[in-house]
């Protein structure tokens, strides 16, 4: 029995040996970067982006002018090529940032679909509490991107 006893202890000081040097240092791997390709795609949607952006006091006198036919064209024209441009970057950005960029998008195309509603019922309070976190949405989005790539002005 001692002796059943000295080879099992000495087949489990042999395994974990064998465990141990199988386990070896971790290696540190660097951290995820933009690629050139990557960035080139980003740089060439943002200024689009900070074009519309940079017009969202036009929106705004358009909803208070109650110009509604202006206001479905300014939504389905300059904001919707917007929201393409972002799923387009979106997929160029890290993954840690893609979901949220996603999600940043989704929530602007659900604000212009608020717009148009409220256009279409002619509501101006509905359109420009919309029409604020549409352009906050933008806003929060270009701050995921590369600040290379981020010409924001402050």
């Amino acid at each position: 029995m001692a002796r059943q006893r000295s080879i099992l202890s000495l087949i489990l000081v042999i395994l974990a040996t064998f465990l141990i040097s199988c386990g070896g240092p971790t290696v540190a791997t660097a951290p995820p970067t933009y690629t050139t390709a990557q960035l080139e795609k980003i740089q060439e949607y943002v200024p689009d982006i900070l074009s519309v952006r940079d017009r969202s006091d036009e929106l705004q006198k358009l909803i208070r002018r109650n110009d509604w036919i202006d206001v479905g064209n300014f939504i389905h024209g300059p904001m919707t090529s917007v929201k393409l441009n972002m799923s387009y970057i979106a997929s160029n950005l890290l993954p840690k940032d893609q979901s949220q960029a996603r999600q940043i998008t989704r929530d602007l195309f659900n604000h212009l679909v608020k717009i148009d509603q409220a256009a279409a019922d002619r509501n101006s309070q509905q359109a420009l509490s919309n029409n604020k976190a549409a352009f906050a949405d933008i806003d929060n989005f270009l701050q995921l991107l590369p600040q290379s790539n981020n010409p924001q002005e402050s």
